[in-house]
């Protein structure tokens, strides 16, 4: 297994960016040898998000299929085209070993391209509703990884393992008291802690949800850790200017802290935020984002919500009902504790390893 040298791609939210690194980091353990090269498009979150982890990135000039304007997809072709160039030269440079695709629309053209090699490749589907790209590929591909069963809809039945979504390290091996959490964003230990989260870009019908409601938060003895994404950050902290027990950033990166720190968890429900707050084991209301794929973000709340583990409602009604469902969770002491209970079952805290050594098994023969 000496120095084998694998591509990683794909990218546009950290739900398939932190897996993608977990991915990369299990393998360097097992072989520390090994060499990695990312791929993702320039300009999204993982040309910054990858360096910062320690990995080399490239960047193609490409971008995804735009649902609210179709007039914005006629230079789609030409990027593709363009894409597929820059990709043979990258090949050409580095000579993978294998290619691994986690999602978003960069990791297309890099497995598609891999495959016309003959170069093994493997998906990581982390939504329970799959991406197009993915099933397209799948056919080709040397192993699927699924977050959750039932995916043979989707995907050949004879390539598909279970794997679960690989999580940051930091939150699998977090030992962070409620009361650590609570001092590293400055609150109060006396009152119960609402963890609003809607996603690494931010989400506005929660931010604005919020926003209308932060009176109610001091009347009902609540305090506030805010993450509100670049878009927001400056309305949220005028919003809040004056008012006690109010953490709000546009990002936060010490995510260990604030699940230790919250009672009740506002979020989307990415692939990635559904499996860290299956990990922590935290009563959650998810407003699904409802422009994802294939509203694959519905379809992930509701495999918790049909397990009595997460409460949902839907974006378009946060501003009217977002408040009054929160205060209504965090009066029933039975059901959160029966949430807390149930979402933690679901929880995997070893998917990164599963699927490295899967991948490694498969190229090792």
């Amino acid at each position: 297994m000496s120095g084998k040298r694998f591509i990683v791609a794909g990218g546009g939210t950290g739900g398939h960016i932190f897996p993608a690194i977990a991915i990369a980091n299990a393998l360097k353990k097992l072989h520390p040898d090994a060499q990695f090269l990312f791929i993702g498009a320039r300009g999204k979150m993982e040309m910054e998000k990858v360096p910062q982890a320690g990995y080399a990135i490239e960047g193609l000039t490409i971008a995804g299929f735009n649902r609210s304007s179709l007039i914005k997809n006629i230079g789609l072709p030409l990027k593709l085209i363009q894409s597929f160039f820059q990709v043979a030269g990258i090949f050409k440079k580095f000579k993978p070993d294998a290619v691994i695709g986690v999602g978003g629309y960069s990791s297309f053209p890099v497995l598609r391209y891999a495959q016309s090699k003959n170069i093994p490749t493997f998906i990581h589907e982390a939504n329970s509703f799959a991406g197009k790209s993915n099933m397209m590929l799948a056919k080709k591909a040397a192993k699927v990884f699924t977050a959750s069963s039932g995916m043979e809809k989707f995907f050949p039945a004879e390539k598909i393992m279970i794997s679960g979504n690989p999580v940051r390290k930091t939150i699998v091996e977090s030992r962070v008291s409620q009361e650590e959490g609570l001092a590293h964003f400055g609150l109060n230990t006396s009152k119960k802690t609402v963890l609003v989260i809607g996603g690494s870009l931010g989400a506005k019908s929660i931010n604005e949800a919020i926003c209308s409601h932060l009176q109610d938060f001091g009347q009902n003895n609540l305090q506030l850790i805010w993450q509100t994404g670049k878009l927001f950050v400056e309305k949220a902290k005028q919003a809040v200017s004056g008012m006690p027990d109010v953490y709000v950033n546009d990002f936060i990166t010490q995510m260990d802290m604030a699940y230790a720190a919250a009672d009740i968890v506002i979020s989307r429900s990415g692939a990635m935020s559904v499996a860290e707050l299956c990990l922590v084991g935290k009563p959650v209301i998810f407003v699904p984002f409802p422009f994802a794929a294939e509203d694959h973000q519905t379809a992930n709340a509701m495999q918790l919500v049909n397990q009595h583990a997460a409460w949902m409602i839907k974006d378009e009604a946060a501003s009217s009902d977002l408040m009054e469902t929160l205060l209504k969770l965090i009066g029933e002491e039975a059901t959160t504790a029966q949430m807390k209970k149930n979402i933690k079952k679901l929880g995997i805290d070893n998917a990164d390893e599963m699927v490295a050594k899967e991948i490694l098994k498969s190229i090792n023969g």
